[in-house]
C-alpha cells in the first residue's frame, strides 16, 4: 500500500488483511504476505480489470514482462498456498474475526464476507459432501473395472461370426475406422455436486480446469479442498458407463476390436471433425453430450444436484406426449427414470455419433440394456418406420422409460416417444 491510499488504512477490511499478514501462519513466507496484500489492495481499490496471473507474476514476484505463464506456474502454486493459509487462519479455534476474506477458485479477486455467511455456507457444503460420499464406492469400483476392461480389449480373442447389431452397426460401415466410445468423466459430476457450480464445456477444456482453478473452494475446509483438487486432476468413470461399454462390446460382434475406449477428459473439439463415436452419459457427467444437445428434441434440464430431479424437456410435444419427463432425484434412489438414445451426424458431416444418456446413471445403463434386446430394437425400428438394412443412415432419437431399484435398472424398459432427425 502506498501513501496515495490513506483511506485504505482506516478500512476495516484492510485492517483484517494486516492482522492476517502479521499472524504466525504468514510469518515464514514474505511471498504470501505480499501476494495477499496485493490482491486485497487491488480489490478494495476496485482495480481488478487486469488482475490476472501474468500481471501478478510481474508485480508480486518480479517476473520479466515477457515471462510465460505456461512454463512458469509459480503464481498458481502460491495462490493455492494462500487459499490454504487463509483457511488455516480462519479455522483456528480462538479466532474471533467478524469478517473473513477468501480468494475464490478461478479468480484472483479477494472476497470479503461476514463470518456468519461463511458458517452457513460451510454447513451447506457439508451436506453436499455427504451426498457425494454415496458415489465414492461406485467411482472406486469403476476405476478398477475400467482398468480390467482396457486390458480385456487388448487380449487376442477368437473372432466372432456375429455382425454388429443395429443401430451400432451403422457406425462400423466406414471401412476399418475405429468407433470411439467416450465414457463419462465421473469427477466432472462429483465436482459439480460438491461445489454446486456448473462447469461449461469451454471451462472443462481449459488448462485451469485441469489444475482445479475453475472450481470455487471458498466455502470448503482444507480437507474438502484437497479432495476436489484430487478429483480435478484424476480420470475416473462410473459403473454404469462400464456396464454400457461391456454391452457395446457384445453388440459389436466381430467388429468389437475396432472399439476404442476414451475418457471425456482426453478429447478436444478437433476430435469431432471426423470419425464415429458413442457418447455414454448426459451433459451432467459427460460434457461432450452438450455438444449435440441443441440438435435434439428431448433435451436434458438438470435439477439441483442431489435435490430436485432432472428432466427431459420435450421441445415439440406430439399428441399424447408430455412436455417434460422427470426421473430420479439422484443416483441410487428407486423409482422411474428416463433415458434417450440418439443417432445423428457430426456437425462436420464427416461421421456419426450414437448418444446414450440417462437422467441418472441408472437411465444410462438402461439405454444400453434396451439396445441389447432384439425385440426392443425391432420395436424402435417399427416406430421410426425404418429397417436395419436401409441403404442410407437414418438419424433418430428415442425416449425410453425404465424402473430402477437401489441404483440398478430393473425389468424391461419401454419406448415412450421417437423422432426422426434431419441430417
Amino acid at each position: 500500500m502506498t501513501d496515495a491510499e490513506p483511506k485504505l488504512r482506516n478500512d476495516s477490511r484492510w485492517q483484517l488483511i494486516e492482522r492476517i499478514a502479521a499472524s504466525s501462519s504468514f510469518q515464514k513466507s514474505e511471498h504470501l504476505r505480499n501476494l495477499l496484500r496485493y490482491l486485497a489492495e487491488r480489490t478494495l481499490r476496485g482495480d481488478t480489470q487486469d488482475l490476472n496471473e501474468h500481471r501478478i507474476g510481474i508485480a508480486v514476484f518480479g517476473k520479466p514482462e515477457d515471462y510465460s505463464i505456461v512454463d512458469d506456474s509459480s503464481v498458481r502454486v502460491n495462490v493455492r498456498q494462500l487459499r490454504l493459509k487463509l483457511h488455516e487462519y480462519f479455522d483456528a479455534d480462538d479466532r474471533k474475526e467478524t469478517c473473513v476474506v477468501e480468494i475464490p477458485k478461478g479468480s484472483y479477486t479477494a472476497v470479503f464476507r461476514s463470518a456468519e455467511q461463511k458458517a452457513n455456507s460451510v454447513e451447506h457444503t457439508a451436506r453436499r459432501a455427504q451426498l457425494a460420499i454415496r458415489f465414492l464406492p461406485w467411482v472406486l469400483a469403476a476405476f478398477f473395472l475400467v482398468t480390467t476392461l482396457q486390458l480385456g480389449l487388448h487380449r487376442v480373442t477368437k473372432p466372432s461370426t456375429v455382425p454388429p447389431s443395429w443401430p451400432l452397426s451403422s457406425l462400423f460401415e466406414n471401412g476399418n475406422q475405429p468407433v470411439q466410445v467416450v465414457v463419462a468423466d465421473a469427477n466432472y459430476g462429483l465436482i459439480h455436486l460438491l461445489s454446486g457450480q456448473q462447469v461449461t464445456l469451454q471451462q472443462y477444456l481449459s488448462p485451469a480446469y485441469r489444475s482445479g482453478e475453475t472450481v470455487a473452494y471458498e466455502h470448503m475446509d482444507k480437507g474438502e479442498a484437497q479432495v476436489l483438487n484430487y478429483l480435478s486432476g484424476s480420470v475416473l468413470t462410473s459403473y454404469a458407463d462400464l456396464a454400457v461399454t461391456t454391452t457395446l462390446m457384445r453388440l459389436s460382434g466381430d467388429a468389437r476390436d475396432r472399439l476404442a475406449i476414451r475418457s471425456a477428459r482426453n478429447l478436444t473439439p478437433r476430435d469431432f471433425d471426423a470419425g464415429n463415436f458413442v457418447l455414454v452419459g448426459g451433459p451432467a457427467s459427460n460434457p461432450w453430450a452438450s455438444y449435440f444437445q441443441d440438435r435434439l428434441n428431448f433435451q436434458e434440464r438438470e435439477g439441483a444436484p442431489g435435490g430436485s430431479a432432472a428432466c427431459f424437456e420435450n421441445l415439440h410435444p406430439k399428441q399424447g406426449e408430455q412436455k417434460s419427463y422427470c426421473g430420479l432425484p439422484f443416483t441410487g434412489s428407486s423409482g422411474v427414470d428416463f433415458a434417450t438414445i440418439a443417432y445423428l451426424p457430426l456437425p462436420s458431416g464427416h461421421g456419426n455419433a450414437l448418444i446414450l444418456q440417462g437422467l441418472q446413471q441408472e437411465g444410462t445403463e438402461a439405454a444400453g440394456v434396451f439396445l441389447s434386446d432384439a425385440a426392443n430394437t425391432r420395436q424402435l425400428q417399427s416406430s421410426l418406420g425404418i429397417s436395419a438394412s436401409s441403404a442410407r443412415p437414418v438419424y433418430f432419437e428415442a425416449l425410453i422409460r425404465t424402473q430402477s431399484i437401489a441404483g440398478a435398472p430393473m425389468g424391461t424398459s419401454s419406448l415412450v416417444a421417437t423422432r426422426l432427425l434431419r441430417p
